[in-house]
């Protein structure tokens, strides 16, 4: 079988998959799981198959025309190069485990045959995104992930969370995909395909007339996909969809298509240096908000939401250095330990029955009952703060690595000030990164007070996805690095000694910060415990006072209640704490300036609606029906009537003629 067969079958079985799943799924319900699990395993095979066959090298490409349209051609294109054969291999190990862990997560859920099919239908589409050769049928895919979006996060529609994030998540992702289809029809217009290596050959050759416009035009899409400022608020609110379905967003799907596209056609950005600087400021904008935010969350979800936003923060600004390896290194290492931070959080609240952080802050024990949670989303939170020897170290110094090549002039293609603001970015993120992941690791699993519940042990399918996303989470940085340089276009993987030297600083600086917080604040909330009033053992109501304002606990007549909970995230923060809460009331400003106005424009053309159309509508037809009225009156049915009538006429008439004849 041809390698051009063998992938065209990556996306289709899946596809396929969905398909019966949804016309089985209620009539052979003993059909659901196989075809949830089978298709995206049997893919994940092929898409192995297709890496080593492609071996890094030249590119595997393959089209025909899909359909006349008279001027630029739309054809159904493969391009796989090395990006795109290792990209598909993580989509394909993430949409498996996802598929494994969710038929013992879901397993008494009804709608999972709908579920499972429609996670089916996300994994073929951004199988299609990867392998697609031309910009309309990615186009295709980057939407059908769209509309999979919105269903699953959905998932839980009797809740109004659920309902409010699945609409939220499509209009705001929607309102950057505007300005993208338009900025990839001027592209298309520009290179005279849709073809992706037409496309590069002529930005090589210098044919982009408008290449400023149309990259902005394309970063607005790219900023709703992969949830970067200002267009990233969707993603926290997504977290109100079922657990497997975030990891599969996080990792390997939707948030990543912007990443992969951007890179697949970084020589369109590369352009405009303009554009380089925009998704510079993008990212590190990104970057250092959302790390701030997931230090003040409590729901543990939205903190690796957070997360999520500034590790892609990582890879735009690697791309904003003009380096698509390093974007693509740190792509494929953060949705390995990313889906296991996902899949591991399922666990506990599973276990613990809540999302909340300051609930399992009260939990002794709890990683006694979740050990395989325990240990793998260590060694996952590891790899986020990038500690080396974990994947997340090699991926994230590589990107530091070039932003330090690009602020010190040794990259041609970017301009150094965007090198500078992804450098410090960066650094200051890599800090607050190793901050919040001590804190959520704290909170989760060193609780103190009543014992944690006891729900029995997890569904093996839980735990046995976890132990298999550990592998990659703890070793995929240093084989990469190593061996797979050919695959991420020759460039050195190296870590850099100077960036190595103060992101890892920083990075256990930022831990061991929030460690000694956590235990000061613990410490306090021992010695004034929650639900009591306490004075001072030494009786010293100054000292009382300095230490509740440490730890933001209220003071009353020298008596201090004990903060709720022992967070450390809170006296790091201070007063910057309540609004990194609430994602620094982006939600608010675009409630004032977009939702409002729209809802007021809405409801004004209700009224005039109402008030003034329907009015002439309804005074045009008040006419005729009073001349029916009177018109039916006449109609009695009555010959004697209608005879007197005829008389009265002919009267009438004789009357008038005679008239006209005597004035004549």
């Amino acid at each position: 079988m041809t390698t051009t067969t063998l992938a065209v079958l990556v996306p289709l079985l899946p596809f396929l998959g969905a398909v019966a799943g949804l016309l089985l799924g209620r009539t052979a319900p003993g059909f659901t799981r196989p075809l949830a699990v089978l298709p995206p395993l049997a893919s994940l095979a092929l898409a192995v198959l297709v890496a080593v066959r492609q071996g890094g090298g030249r590119a595997i490409t393959a089209a025909t025309e899909l359909t006349p349209t008279g001027s630029v051609p739309i054809e159904l294109a493969l391009y796989i190069d090395g990006f795109a054969a290792l990209v598909a291999v993580l989509v394909g190990v993430v949409a498996t485990c996802v598929q494994i862990y969710s038929t013992g997560y879901l397993r008494d859920d009804p709608r999972y045959p709908s579920y499972a099919a429609l996670v089916s239908l996300f994994t073929s589409a951004m199988f299609l995104v990867v392998y697609s050769g031309d910009l309309i049928v990615l186009l295709v895919g980057w939407e059908v992930m769209g509309i999979c979006s919105y269903f699953l996060v959905g998932h839980y529609w009797e809740t109004p969370e659920a309902r409010a994030a699945s609409l939220k998540a499509f209009l705001v992702t929607k309102l950057g995909d505007v300005p993208f289809l338009i900025g990839l029809f001027a592209l298309g217009t520009d290179a005279g395909s849709f073809k992706i290596t037409r496309v590069l050959g002529t930005v090589a050759s210098g044919g982009l007339h408008h290449p400023t416009l149309i990259a902005l035009l394309l970063l607005a899409g790219v900023a709703g996909k992969s949830a970067q400022f200002p267009l990233h608020t969707w993603l926290p609110d997504a977290m109100a969809g079922p657990t497997p379905v975030s990891a599969l967003i996080h990792a390997a799907t939707m948030v990543a298509a912007g990443v992969y596209f951007v890179a697949r056609l970084l020589p369109v950005f590369e352009a405009s240096s303009a554009a380089l600087l925009v998704l510079a400021v993008m990212a590190a904008v990104t970057m250092t908000g959302s790390g701030l935010a997931a230090l003040a969350q409590d729901d543990i979800k939205r903190v690796l939401a957070y997360s999520t936003i500034g590790q892609l923060g990582y890879m735009t600004g690697a791309l904003a250095v003009g380096d698509r390896g390093a974007a693509v290194f740190h792509l494929l290492s953060h949705g390995a330990f990313k889906a296991l931070l996902f899949l591991a959080a399922g666990v506990i609240i599973h276990a613990s029955g809540t999302n909340s952080l300051a609930a399992t802050s009260r939990m002794s024990h709890l990683r006694d009952r979740i050990p395989d949670a325990y240990w793998t989303m260590t060694v996952a939170l590891l790899a986020l703060a990038a500690i080396p020897p974990f994947s997340g170290f090699f991926s994230k110094e590589s990107v530091l690595g070039a932003a330090e090549h690009a602020a010190t002039g040794h990259t041609g293609h970017a301009p150094a000030a965007a090198g500078w603001l992804v450098l410090v970015a960066g650094l200051l993120t890599a800090l607050l990164t190793a901050a919040y992941a001590t804190r959520l690791w704290l909170l989760a699993f060193r609780g103190r007070g009543a014992e944690a519940p006891d729900h029995g042990r997890q569904p093996l399918t839980m735990t046995v996805v976890l132990w298999v996303l550990a592998v990659p989470s703890l070793a995929f940085g240093a084989f990469a690095y190593r061996t797979l340089p050919d695959w991420f276009g020759g460039r050195d993987l190296t870590p850099t000694l100077l960036t190595s030297i103060l992101g890892t600083g920083l990075a256990l600086v930022g831990g061991i910060v929030t460690y000694g917080v956590w235990q000061r604040t613990t410490a306090l909330a021992v010695r004034f415990p929650l639900g009591a009033v306490a004075a001072h053992p030494e009786g010293d109501a100054g000292l009382v006072e300095a230490e509740a304002i440490a730890s933001h606990a209220p003071v009353y007549g020298g008596v201090a209640y004990a903060p709720d909970p022992a967070d450390p995230g809170r006296l790091l923060l201070g007063p910057l704490h309540r609004h990194a809460a609430v994602g620094f009331h982006l939600d608010a400003v675009y409630a004032a300036l977009f939702v409002r106005p729209v809802q007021a424009a809405a409801s004004l053309v209700r009224f005039l609606d109402r008030e003034v159309v329907d009015t002439y509508v309804r005074g045009a037809a008040a006419l005729p029906r009073l001349l029916g009225a009177a018109v039916r009156r006449t109609q009695t049915g009555n010959v004697q009537t209608y005879v007197s009538a005829l008389l009265a006429g002919t009267v009438v008439l004789t009357v008038a003629v005679l008239l006209v004849a005597s004035g004549a």
